[in-house]
């Protein structure tokens, strides 16, 4: 086991923030690729039990109809895309991409308990995922996965950022130190 480990050592693995760069890259190349099918009639009818199911996302059909909706979707995921991507050279633009990325994937992962026959009666006793439910839980790691990045750049920019404190002087006014 030792060989192995070594091995991975001499090949980078180890190299500071290789895992940071992997998950931000792989974060925008999902993003860019989910957004590209928003844009087909095939997609906004695939997503209908999804959005119509969501209890955070179901206003986007009487706002935007199905197509719409699909569309808004589509910006949004190429949006996060785009954050996510200038987050390598700025942080704060970063943090926005996670913030988005984190919003969409809530936004998925809340539907998963009101997806209908998303769980099967019982499996050994214990509820088999049904449907579309097996589908959305990738969801959950990819909830986990912005909130690292969001994390991540949150601790890049407040250490980079000169240290302030605020306190009140006597007559209550705010004074930066």
């Amino acid at each position: 086991m030792n060989w192995l480990i070594n091995a991975l050592t001499k090949l980078g693995l180890l190299n500071e923030d290789l895992d940071y760069h992997l998950i931000r890259a792989s974060m925008v190349l999902l993003f860019l690729f989910f957004g590209y099918q928003k844009w087909f009639e095939y997609e906004a009818q695939v997503l209908i039990p999804y959005i119509s199911n969501g209890p955070l996302i179901s206003w986007m059909y009487p706002m935007f109809g199905i197509r719409g909706a699909s569309w808004f979707l589509g910006v949004s995921e190429w949006s996060s895309a785009v954050l996510l991507f200038l987050g390598f050279w700025y942080k704060r633009l970063g943090i926005l991409g996670a913030l988005g990325s984190c919003g969409a994937f809530l936004g998925t992962v809340t539907i998963i308990p009101f997806m209908p026959d998303g769980w099967a009666a019982s499996a050994g006793g214990f509820p088999a995922m049904a449907g579309n439910v097996p589908f959305l839980m990738k969801d959950v790691v990819l909830f986990a996965v912005s909130v690292y990045l969001l994390k991540q750049d949150v601790a890049r920019v407040s250490a980079s950022a000169p240290q302030t404190e605020l306190v009140l002087d006597a007559a209550g006014l705010k004074v930066t130190r």
